[in-house]
């Protein structure tokens, strides 16, 4: 829709490095006590006082991460925000400040980063983070963003991917699958478009799994939630990757195997209906779709009754022996099948 207007927009030559940053930034806000220092200076300053500092930081590449043929830059620069939150949100801390990089071809003019940044600045609006730094530099593949985020965690209550141990319950907040029968439908509807620009995009039904793929949300509730129950994971991660490849990571780092039960594995209807719809199995969209964002992590047994019934948490397994190895317990069956590493990979996936 930009390059309809192409005689009315904005090269980025005209504002040049820092005159861009000036304009896609004056208008944040600071949010949080401990940023000193944000944008305009050489570095940022920020006081932790007596926290704990938590670093993340996470890249998407147009034509890897994300496809500009349906993906709005708005919601792009939510997404990069989110992805990242919640990276901080699975270390059990605070979101409070992050720093974003843009690669940009000179086919986007100023106002397609207008478009991105009004989503960053709805994501630190919405999480009460601050935007305290970053850089722009031109591009010969396209756009890349880049976004680093900074949390304040307590030093006991900080959570790992190591503290697993046997007998620990797997609990997993949310539901999964739905973010990549979102993706599913965006690429069915893309690819009509590309053969017939004239037909009109079937989206009616699909807007919960669409929302997952274009506008998901870190779980930073999840750390206050748990809090009130008294409750400390005794390992915990992010479903960035799918179900069964952040099992695997929790199995290798904290020296346990996993059983997860397939029937346990909460997905919405409209993920199991689309899942119908194109002849897939749902369980396969939650365990190696990815890009779901919410929160897998273990506690101790002696904590199930504090948990059972809680809308927001689903017990889908428990760890073993690391003997034992990782299992999907199929539905109905009891069969054990072995669980496989075969979500997202940034070097590996060809899709």
């Amino acid at each position: 829709m930009l390059e309809d207007k192409s005689q009315n927009l904005t090269p980025i030559a005209k504002l040049g490095e820092f005159g861009l940053i000036k304009h896609l930034t004056q208008h944040f806000q600071i949010i949080q006590d401990s940023t000193k220092i944000s944008v305009g200076d050489d570095a940022a300053v920020i006081n932790p006082g007596n926290k704990k500092v938590v670093i993340s930081t996470d890249m998407l590449a147009e034509g890897v991460h994300f496809n500009l043929g349906y993906v709005p830059l708005k919601h792009l620069g939510y997404k990069a925000v989110v992805v990242n939150l919640s990276d901080i949100a699975a270390m059990n801390a605070v979101p409070t400040q992050i720093l974003v990089s843009v690669a940009v071809s000179n086919r986007f003019p100023v106002e397609a980063l207008e478009e991105i940044y009004s989503g960053i600045a709805l994501a630190c609006d919405r999480y009460k983070v601050d935007l305290i730094g970053g850089d722009t530099t031109s591009s010969n593949a396209g756009l890349v963003l880049s976004i680093t985020a900074i949390g304040l965690a307590d030093e006991d209550k900080t959570t790992k991917r190591n503290g697993a141990k046997p007998n620990d319950l797997l609990v997993v907040t949310g539901d999964l699958g739905g973010a990549y029968m979102g993706l599913q439908i965006l690429e069915r509807e893309h690819s009509v478009y590309l053969a017939n620009p004239n037909m009109q995009p079937e989206m009616e039904g699909y807007d919960y799994i669409l929302e997952r793929q274009l506008k998901p949300e870190a779980r930073t509730d999840i750390r206050k939630k748990l809090e009130e129950l008294d409750i400390l994971p005794s390992s915990m991660i992010d479903v960035s990757d799918g179900l069964a490849s952040e099992i695997l990571h929790l199995s290798d780092q904290s020296g346990v195997g996993f059983h997860l039960y397939e029937e346990k594995v909460p997905m919405d209807s409209v993920t199991i209906s689309t899942a119908d719809e194109l002849n897939l199995n749902p369980a396969m969209a939650a365990l190696n779709g990815g890009e779901d964002y919410e929160l897998l992590f273990t506690i101790s047994s002696s904590d199930f009754d504090k948990i059972k019934n809680h809308p927001d948490f689903t017990i889908i397994g428990h760890a073993t022996e690391e003997s034992q190895g990782n299992f999907l317990v199929a539905r109905g069956s009891n069969q054990l099948i072995p669980l496989t590493a075969q979500g997202w990979d940034a070097f590996l996936n060809k899709e």
